[in-house]
């Protein structure tokens, strides 16, 4: 048995932080399924890399731009093509597991992220081209992100809420998913098809605070993501277990999990599964890209720690208001960069798909 199918009996699910025509052909996927995967996950960064270097795409694109395609059309046929097949891949462990699991993540394009109306509009047109239970559409959780995840939800398609950072966005994403099964509910429709997955971004958070606070307080460098983390799971546990939850559960719903995200240890001076590891718990899913990934199947430690040393995080989380560090201003500062970096991302891998789809025609 896997760590990862050890960590899947504590109620976490491994998904793969990764996705490129290389791992479905090659059957890495297939093999990471083997080991326990049970999702898989992308963003614009992901395809820029997977698309953009190498030429395993090449042949698909030079197809494309003698038929007349261009960039934008270029990247979305790619990109469909890869989700639905890593989709079809997962479908057995979808049906396996009665809805909760086998789902490929695709994100809208990043540069809607602060526009709610074309923001519902590409969930619903990208839930339609794939065509397929199994896929989630990821929204951002900016403000208007956000109204869009209602939105999206109550229209039946099931989101991926990402970009998350913060305890207040948590609760925020939690309460339009909240929402966005009311409103269904409310009109008669299925509840029970519908899923999400709320995606906190973890090491991200060390990469900003330990900054500040090597000379102030070096003694809680490394501990304040997993906190930050650790808090956003318990006010979770309050949102889906209040009286607004439990009417929806009574008729089949079913409760957005927490998704941790950026899991892959950055500062070398940590141990390299330090996201993984503090993180296992029950109704959780772990985002993991394959480096971790193949850390955590060699030598990570599973045990059920999500909710461990709450009470001190609680301490800590106080400690950084009487250092002077802003932590709620901080998150939303990586929110805004992590946006940004996704568009930066997305425009990089159009204008690679620009320059070689050129070169063919």
């Amino acid at each position: 048995m896997t760590n990862i199918w050890k960590a899947a009996e504590l109620g976490q699910s491994i998904w793969c932080d990764y996705i490129s025509r290389e791992l479905l052909s090659s059957g890495g996927l297939d093999e990471m399924m083997e080991k326990g995967v049970r999702g898989v996950t992308s963003n614009p960064a992901i395809f820029n890399k997977a698309i953009s270097k190498g030429d395993g795409y090449d042949d698909a694109i030079k197809a494309m731009a003698k038929s007349g395609m261009f960039d934008l059309d270029i990247y979305e046929g790619l990109a469909l093509e890869d989700i639905s097949d890593a989709a079809d891949r997962m479908t057995p462990v979808f049906e396996a597991t009665g809805g909760t699991d086998g789902y490929v993540s695709l994100e809208v394009d990043p540069r809607l992220a602060d526009d709610e109306e074309r923001t519902v509009s590409e969930a619903l047109r990208l839930r339609s081209l794939l065509g397929r239970p199994n896929v989630m559409i990821k929204i951002p959780a900016t403000e208007a992100g956000i109204s869009a995840l209602e939105r999206a939800t109550a229209a039946g398609v099931s989101v991926n809420a990402t970009l998350i950072f913060s305890v207040a966005q948590t609760e925020a994403v939690g309460r339009a998913y909240i929402r966005g099964l009311k409103a269904r509910l409310d009109r008669g429709d299925d509840v029970s098809s519908v899923r999400s997955v709320a995606s906190l971004f973890v090491s991200r958070v060390d990469s900003a605070v330990d900054p500040l606070l090597q000379e102030r307080a070096p003694e809680l460098m490394g501990k304040i993501a997993v906190d930050n983390a650790r808090l956003a799971y318990n006010r979770w546990g309050e949102i889906f277990s209040g009286a607004d939850w439990k009417l929806l559960a009574k008729a089949g719903g079913c409760p957005q999990r927490m998704l941790w995200a950026s899991t892959g240890t950055k500062n070398r001076s940590y141990r390299d599964t330090l996201y993984v590891e503090e993180l296992i718990g029950p109704d959780t899913v772990n985002t993991v890209p394959p480096a971790t990934m193949d850390a955590f199947l060699d030598h990570g430690l599973v045990e059920n720690r999500v909710a461990c040393d709450l009470d001190d995080a609680f301490l800590r989380r106080q400690s950084l208001v009487d250092l002077g560090v802003d932590l709620d201003r901080i998150c939303d500062g990586l929110r805004e960069d992590g946006v940004d970096a996704f568009v930066t991302a997305f425009d990089e891998l159009l204008n690679a798909v620009r320059e070689k789809a050129s070169s063919f025609r």
